[in-house]
């Protein structure tokens, strides 16, 4: 499915606030309640548009400290990654997890309570598969946090 300038006006309200009614997308983007809903409904089923989530405060909530991980490994064997990829996928502390390119082999965003809460995770990750490095980097601000894109 291509998309048109309706449709990225219609997903640049809903990235701003998706619990917004039709009536006041639909104004916003200019145009009427049913075409917006045909649109975000196709946009749905071609998938373009994912779940609607509600994304609360970590810091409200208590997660006051967010780590980036670099990890390193000397293990590239597929057995070796579906262990290390499902030891992440069980952890609800980490946000992210990416592969890189270059030095190093993974990247992680960890969401935590405090410092301790990271070392229980920490260990609790190394003690299920070997790495070779681990560097974690406290975020001190988090200047930008964004879901969207720039459409």
């Amino acid at each position: 499915m291509s998309i048109d300038e309706t449709d990225r006006k219609i997903l640049l309200e809903l990235q701003e606030d998706a619990g917004r009614s039709l009536d006041e997308i639909a104004r916003a983007v200019g145009s009427s309640k049913t075409p917006v809903w045909n649109r975000i409904r196709k946009m749905r089923e071609a998938g373009i548009i994912g779940p609607q989530v509600v994304i609360p405060d970590p810091e409200k909530l208590g997660f006051e400290a967010c780590f980036f991980v670099l990890i390193r490994t000397s293990e590239h064997e597929a057995g070796w990654q579906a262990k290390f990829l499902k030891a992440l996928r069980e952890r609800p502390e980490v946000m992210e997890a990416h592969r890189l390119a270059g030095e190093i082999d993974y990247i992680l965003k960890v969401r935590v309570k405090n410092a301790r809460a990271y070392d229980v995770f920490y260990q609790a990750l190394i003690s299920e598969v070997k790495v070779y490095n681990v560097t974690a980097l406290l975020s001190m601000e988090e200047i930008k946090n964004t879901n969207a894109l720039p459409l």
